[in-house]
């Protein structure tokens, strides 16, 4: 009796294959045939779990999108009790902005993705709501330093989280092009933390 394929760890597997060669190649180098060899699949088992190459993109970058919100949960989650705003928003903030040596392939796939996301408004949307949620998070953790003392009130939270995830953002890209190394962009986000903190 033929084993039965389980298609969503397949999609997840094409997935990290397309994600493995943005992260080496750039976005050029997905191809139907490069993506089926990188994952190690037929050409017709890609196209069994994807009708098109940007339903194949976009289920990559949903991919990402949810490996960046799950780290930065887990850095939340791994910081010592009780948290402090300024640890909560160290840990998020760092975590978006993937400086470290074992996020540096998933910051050149979210790039890629980044900059490929104005030729489709598919992922624009799945990048604005990623973006959304990291927002309302880091909105949620200024508040909560507001009510802890720690954050002054007259800060405004929509405002400050919108900065905040913008440095985060540059910063991600100034470490790929060799402009800033990891430290001096952690100092750099630290400043910005600590702006708030007074």
């Amino acid at each position: 009796m033929p084993r039965q394929v389980d298609y969503e760890e397949r999609r997840v597997r094409i997935a990290d294959a397309v994600c493995a060669l943005i992260a080496r190649s750039g976005m050029e180098a997905v191809s139907l045939r490069d993506v089926a060899a990188e994952a190690d699949v037929s050409m017709g088992a890609v196209q069994r779990c994807f009708r098109t190459k940007e339903d194949m993109l976009l289920f990559a970058l949903e991919h990402v999108s949810r490996h960046v919100s799950e780290r930065a949960d887990r850095r939340i989650a791994a910081a010592s009790e009780p948290q402090a705003a300024a640890t909560l928003l160290w840990h998020t903030l760092a975590g978006v902005a993937l400086l470290d040596a074992e996020s540096r392939a998933q910051a050149h796939v979210w790039l890629a993705f980044v900059g490929h996301a104005p030729a489709s408004e598919r992922l624009s949307a799945v990048l604005r709501e990623t973006y959304a949620k990291l927002h309302d998070l880091v909105v949620w953790i200024v508040r909560y330093g507001q009510d802890t003392g720690e954050i002054p009130r007259h800060f405004d939270a929509v405002q400050e989280a919108r900065s905040l995830l913008t440095v985060a953002d540059g910063l991600t890209m100034q470490v790929l092009a060799g402009h800033q190394s990891p430290e001096t962009a952690r100092a750099v986000l630290q400043r910005h933390i600590g702006h708030l903190l007074g």
